[in-house]
């Protein structure tokens, strides 16, 4: 269980400790509610969803319902902020308004959707406009769901949660470069078909920087990706595992870049 669920389900604990198992009051049914409400799903916990959209109230009605699920988020009101706030960090979902000040929804989806960066985020509509020719619009620019104001929170938090289920499916392999290929099924890399010999912690490192070819991790961030908390590490461990990644994939070594000062990339050409 993350910290955040365990944290929620100590404080309903305690307030079933105060109330006592034996009581027959309007009380019990409140506290079976707050224990449901309470009990936050492993695959939401700690993901980061960006909500967009220029009217605060909705932004705090959508972000109250999410973080009540167990996700962590983030707010903005234009996209131009949403847009520059990506160089820090990039999040597991977006839900975008249509309707905004300065750029609109459809340019938002667009840039994301034509950024090798950040084309498998997925995007969920969120907007006012109930025409069928917007929803197809957004749907053929890549967003993976439309949600028509009014809406129920509820529902639109299962909807993030189906969508982040449907972009979790496995995918068999990866290409890089035309001659580096990750086997995820056999925990494999090989380079021109051949085989190359990684240990565990190495072959995840090169599968999360394959995840987002392009994208700038930190040390901080591969460490905590590789391990949580679980393990005290120092970020100078990263750089030995790709020093000897390097030195075992020979030819494809140069697709692992160095970026002073911030991390590593994975990045073809």
């Amino acid at each position: 269980m993350c910290p955040l669920a365990a944290q929620k389900k100590e404080e309903v604990m305690k307030e079933r400790d105060v109330l006592g198992p034996g009581i027959c009051c309007p009380q019990r049914k409140s506290l079976r509610k707050i224990v449901v409400l309470m009990e936050i799903p492993l695959d939401s916990c700690g993901r980061l969803i960006a909500v967009v959209d220029d009217e605060p109230d909705i932004l705090r009605l959508v972000s109250l319902g999410l973080e009540r699920a167990g996700f962590k988020t983030k707010e903005f009101l234009t996209g131009r902020e949403f847009l520059d706030s990506l160089k820090e960090e990039a999040p597991d979902l977006v839900i975008l308004d249509l309707m905004l000040p300065d750029l609109d929804g459809f340019e938002v989806c667009r840039f994301l959707k034509s950024d090798p960066r950040y084309r498998s985020i997925p995007v969920i509509m969120l907007t006012a406009r109930a025409d069928e020719e917007d929803r197809v619009v957004g749907l053929e620019l890549g967003a993976d769901d439309y949600v028509v104001k009014p809406f129920s929170p509820r529902e639109l938090v299962a909807r993030v949660k189906a969508v982040l289920r449907r972009g979790r499916q496995p995918e068999e392999g990866i290409w890089v470069g035309g001659i580096l290929y990750l086997d995820f099924r056999r925990y494999e890399a090989l380079v021109k078909g051949r085989r190359v010999e990684l240990t565990p912690t190495e072959f995840r490192i090169l599968a999360i920087l394959a995840s987002r070819k392009g994208w700038v991790f930190t040390r901080g961030q591969l460490l905590d990706q590789l391990w949580g908390n679980e393990k005290a590490v120092s970020e100078r461990a990263i750089d030995v595992h790709i020093k000897r990644l390097r030195e075992k994939l020979g030819e494809a070594a140069p697709f692992i870049k160095s970026v002073r000062g911030v991390g590593y990339k994975l990045e073809e050409g």
